[in-house]
């Protein structure tokens, strides 16, 4: 019965297997190579696409962020939060967002 279903299931997936090949090649990252297999993957180190900043916005103030290599994050400089950037994704979640105006904070409560 089970080798019934793959039977049945493995033109199907075959085909999901060439459409996905021909959306990666319309979907790649100019420099980046299509993948076919998990070693491949591995090596493949995900990066974050400067060009990708015309686009993105601060989800709280709506202004530009700027990137910070460094750090792998994007910046908003007037609220003084980075989001990180996890295997070339921006994670544009508020809650997930480093304070960096922290340690001037405590620059300022210190002086007189």
């Amino acid at each position: 019965m089970l080798s019934a279903t793959c039977r049945r299931l493995a033109p199907a997936l075959r085909r999901l297997r060439a459409l996905s090949a021909v959306a990666g090649r319309f979907l790649q990252v100019p420099g980046a190579r299509l993948c076919s297999d998990q070693s491949e993957r591995a090596e493949q180190p995900h990066t974050f696409h400067p060009a990708l900043l015309q686009f993105l916005v601060c989800p709280l103030s709506k202004k530009p962020l700027r990137y910070e290599a460094s750090t792998n994050e994007l910046v908003n400089e007037e609220l003084g939060i980075a989001y990180p950037i996890i295997d070339g994704i921006p994670n544009m979640i508020p809650q997930a967002a480093r304070t960096t105006r922290q340690n001037e904070k405590q620059e300022e409560a210190e002086q007189p």
